[in-house]
C-alpha cells in the first residue's frame, strides 16, 4: 500500500533554504513542490515523501556545506544517487533536505599498475569498466541496472550483481572513501593500500545506506580482465532440477563466475519484452559463466555440462562469441523491468537463503502466493541463494496491493526461518525495517545503534531507515533507555 507524505514547509525549513542558497547558488536549490515532488521515492515507490528542500550538488564544497547547514539546523537530510534503489532508503524526509549527488561525476584516469580508480559518487557503475577495458581491467560489481545506478548508491546499499559468487560485493571492490560526516567534518577512511590497520570502518560504512555519513569520493579496486569466459544457458523441465545442478556444481568444487536462475513466469515476461529466445517449454533457465586461465575454464566448462545433463538438462547452449554471451544475458538483465510487460503493478523482494534450500523455499512461495490469488516470477543469484521474487498485482483490484505487500513480507519471513536474512544487496532501506527484529535479537539492534549514534548522534543523517520503529510511540530512534550489555560488560561506551 502506497504511503505518501507531502512537504513541511516550517520557519525553519525556510530559513535554512535560504542559508542553503548563499553557501551552494540560488539555481541548485529547490523549494518549488513542483520540482521537488520529482524526487519523491526511489526504485520502490510504494512509499513516497515529498522533501521540503532539494540541494543539486556539483562539488564535494557543496555537500560539506549542505551537511552542515542541516547540522547546524538539526534538520534531517538524505543522500541520493541515481535513484534505482529498491527498498526506500532514499525515501526523503517531508521536513528534511534531499541532497542529490547525480552531478558528482568525475572519473580519474585508470591507476592501471595499481589496479584501482577514484570516482566521485554520481559515476555509473558501467563507466567504470568502459574506461578501465582499455587497460584490460574490470570493476567487479555488476548488479543489474549498472547502465544507470551510481558507485555512491552501490556503496551505500553494499550492492552486488550476478558475479558476485565470485567476485564479492561492493564491499570487496573498494579500498578508501572521502566521507562527511553528519556535523559536516571530512574524514577519509581506507586509501590507496590494499589493506589497512585498525577497526575496518570503511567495512561498517560501505552497505551502512547513507546513516553514517556521505561518500565523496571512492577508490575502488580493479580485477584483470581472465583470459577466458564461456557462457552456457541451460533449460530444465522443473526447478528442483535446475536448483540441483548449483548445488551440485559448487559440490563438485567449481565457482563460477555467475549462476543465475529465472523460473517460467520471469521467462515469459524477459521474452515479451527483449526476445532473447530463451528455451521453449523450459520451466527453469540457468544462466552459467566460469572465466579465468583458459585451460581451466575448458575443463570446468566440460564438467558443469555433464552436471546440467545429470541433472535432465533438456537444452544446453553455449555461447560461441561475445554476440551471444550477451543474448544470454539479456534476459536475465532485463528481468526486473520486463516484468511490467505481464503485469500492471509488482513488488521487486530480495532476500537470502542457503542455496540446497532452494527448492523448498520456490515451492512454499508458489504455495503461499496461491493462497492469495497471486504470481510471483522468480529471478536470482541461485550460486549465492539471494532470491529476488517478483511479486505481481493490480493496483485496480481493490485489495490486491496489501495482498502483494503482505505476500512480499511472508517471503522474507520464510528467508530468515530457512536460515537466510531479508536482504543480500537491496538493503533495508525503508520497506525491510520493520523486519529487522525478526532477523536480530534487541540486543543485536542496540549494538547497531550504538555504532550509528557515534557517526551521527543528533540522528539527522538518513533517519527513519534500517531500524525498526522506537519501541514506545514518539520515542526518538536512537540508542536505548538504559545501560546496554556491551556497556555493562566494560566493552563499550555511548557517545
Amino acid at each position: 500500500m502506497t504511503a505518501i507524505a507531502e512537504p513541511v514547509l516550517s520557519d525553519r525549513t525556510t530559513a535554512l533554504a535560504e542559508r542553503l542558497r548563499t553557501a551552494v547558488g540560488t539555481e541548485r536549490v529547490l523549494t518549488d513542490r513542483a520540482q521537488v515532488r520529482t524526487y519523491e521515492c526511489d526504485g520502490l515507490a510504494n512509499f513516497k515523501v515529498t522533501p521540503a528542500i532539494v540541494v543539486l550538488a556539483e562539488s564535494r564544497q557543496h555537500v560539506v556545506d549542505t551537511v552542515r547547514l542541516c547540522s547546524e539546523a538539526g534538520v534531517p537530510f538524505v543522500a541520493r544517487g541515481s535513484g534505482t534503489g529498491l527498498s526506500g532508503g532514499a525515501l526523503p524526509s517531508a521536513d528534511g533536505v534531499l541532497l542529490v549527488l547525480s552531478r558528482l561525476r568525475k572519473l580519474s584516469p585508470v591507476d592501471a599498475d595499481n589496479r584501482q580508480v577514484t570516482v566521485e559518487p554520481g559515476v555509473i557503475n558501467l563507466w567504470v569498466t568502459r574506461d578501465a577495458a582499455p587497460h584490460d581491467l574490470a570493476y567487479a560489481p555488476d548488479p543489474s541496472s549498472q547502465l544507470v545506478c551510481s558507485i555512491g548508491g552501490n556503496v551505500a546499499e553494499n550492492a552486488g550483481g550476478a558475479h558476485c559468487l565470485k567476485y564479492g560485493f561492493t564491499v570487496n571492490h573498494v579500498l578508501g572513501a572521502e566521507v562527511v560526516l553528519p556535523d559536516g567534518e571530512v574524514v577519509h577512511l581506507g586509501g590507496r593500500a590494499p589493506e589497512h590497520p585498525g577497526y575496518d570502518l570503511l567495512g561498517a560504512f560501505i552497505g551502512s545506506e547513507g546513516t553514517l555519513g556521505v561518500a565523496t569520493e571512492l577508490t575502488l579496486r580493479l580485477i584483470r580482465v581472465p583470459e577466458a569466459v564461456q557462457t552456457m544457458l541451460v533449460g530444465y523441465s522443473s526447478v528442483e532440477d535446475a536448483a540441483g545442478t548449483v548445488s551440485d556444481i559448487i559440490a563438485a568444487g567449481i565457482l563460477p563466475a555467475a549462476v543465475e536462475m529465472m523460473d517460467a513466469l520471469a521467462i515469459e515476461a524477459a521474452e515479451a519484452a527483449v526476445s532473447c529466445g530463451y528455451p521453449e517449454g523450459a520451466v527453469a533457465v540457468l544462466v552459467i559463466e566460469l572465466d579465468g586461465p583458459q585451460v581451466e575454464v575448458e575443463a570446468q566448462f566440460r564438467q558443469v555440462e555433464e552436471i546440467a545433463r545429470a541433472r535432465n538438462a533438456f537444452e544446453i547452449r553455449i555461447a560461441a562469441d561475445d554476440a551471444e554471451r550477451a543474448l544470454m544475458w539479456k534476459g536475465r538483465k532485463s528481468a526486473f523491468a520486463a516484468v511490467g510487460r505481464i503485469s500492471p503493478s509488482y513488488f521487486v523482494q530480495d532476500g537470502v537463503i542457503p542455496r540446497t534450500k532452494l527448492p523448498e523455499v520456490l515451492a512454499e512461495i508458489e504455495r503461499m502466493a496461491d493462497e492469495r490469488g497471486l504470481r510471483v516470477a522468480n529471478v536470482f543469484h541461485a550460486g549465492d541463494g539471494n532470491l529476488h521474487p517478483l511479486v505481481l498485482f493490480d493496483d485496480a483490484v481493490e485489495g490486491q496491493a496489501h495482498e502483494a505487500e503482505e505476500l512480499a513480507g511472508a517471503i522474507l519471513e520464510l528467508c530468515i526461518t530457512s536460515g537466510g536474512s531479508i536482504t543480500g544487496e537491496h538493503g533495508v532501506g525503508q520497506e525491510k525495517r520493520m523486519k529487522m527484529g525478526k532477523q536480530f535479537t534487541p540486543e543485536d539492534l542496540d549494538t547497531m545503534q550504538l555504532l550509528r549514534c557515534a557517526f551521527d548522534p543528533d540522528g539527522v543523517a538518513n533517519p527513519g531507515k534500517v531500524f525498526p520503529t522506537p519501541r514506545l510511540c514518539g520515542e526518538r530512534p536512537g540508542v536505548r533507555k538504559g545501560e546496554h550489555p556491551v556497556q555493562a560488560a566494560g566493552l563499550g561506551e555511548v557517545f
